[in-house]
């Protein structure tokens, strides 16, 4: 809410208020803003094509918001978006963090830093990874309802790449809560042996799972200890990379 500040200030109050609030009164009382000058901002806008009118006493979002963000979008990259929190993420705890987008059925690896460790993990930068058996892509399954679930389940299966792979559908839907609980996923040796993962979902501009965040190490390398200590700096990076990228709330990021 603006009560007090420049007039950029308001007028940047009220063209995010009008992507909810359509009478005037709203967006005023949204904002703190006074009726009579968001009236005057939203003349303003609709003169540059940023709100126009809904013919019925209200205002909405106007065509040159959609242009705009359309050429946004067409230059935005989540990878270069997610670098810095990904860094930050590294440096602290030292094991192999991974950056993946959801593609359909699967999830691919869109950026990666090598951990500080003799030994590098076979991940690559374009390698598509499982849903059901890995940190991110539980993450990100945790996210969707348990309808669409089924649905991937049902195209992809359950294969068991490990003996510790979840391959029901309803064992896996009841760990998929426990991870929708505590904010992060763990892949326990549930993709291939001997390695373990953290994940947590990144979301969008929308507010829809987009991706998510991970480290991974050998498992005699990371033990429940670091588990429960380095999980809040995964959860943490994910939810300052759903920011970078405009997810609109933290509220939609717990």
């Amino acid at each position: 809410m603006v009560r007090e500040g420049s007039s950029i200030d308001k007028a940047l109050a009220v063209l995010e208020a009008i992507a909810e609030h359509h009478r005037v009164t709203d967006i005023a009382a949204a904002t703190g803003v006074s009726k009579s000058t968001v009236h005057r901002i939203l003349q303003s806008l609709v003169e540059w094509g940023f709100a126009r009118s809904n013919g019925s006493g209200g205002y909405e979002p106007g065509p040159r918001i959609l242009t705009l963000a359309g050429r946004v979008m067409n230059r935005f990259d989540p990878a270069r978006q997610a670098s810095g929190a990904l860094s930050v993420l590294h440096e602290r705890t030292g094991y192999t963090t991974h950056f993946a987008i959801r593609s359909g059925d699967e999830a691919v690896y869109i950026d990666k830093l090598e951990g500080r460790r003799p030994y590098q993990m076979p991940s690559r930068v374009g390698m598509s990874l499982r849903l059901h058996c890995t940190a991110i892509g539980k993450a990100v399954l945790a996210q969707l309802p348990d309808d669409e679930v089924r649905a991937i389940c049902a195209r992809t299966g359950l294969p068991g790449m490990t003996p510790n792979t979840l391959t029901t559908v309803d064992d896996l839907l009841a760990h998929l809560a426990e991870v929708r609980a505590r904010g992060y996923a763990l892949d326990d040796e549930e993709n291939l042996p001997g390695i373990l993962c953290v994940g947590a979902p990144v979301f969008d501009h929308t507010g829809q799972v987009l991706g998510g965040i991970s480290i991974s190490a050998l498992a005699m390398d990371m033990g429940r200890d670091d588990v429960e200590q380095f999980a809040p700096e995964v959860v943490a990076a994910a939810r300052e990379v759903s920011l970078a990228l405009g997810a609109p709330s933290p509220t939609a990021l717990r």
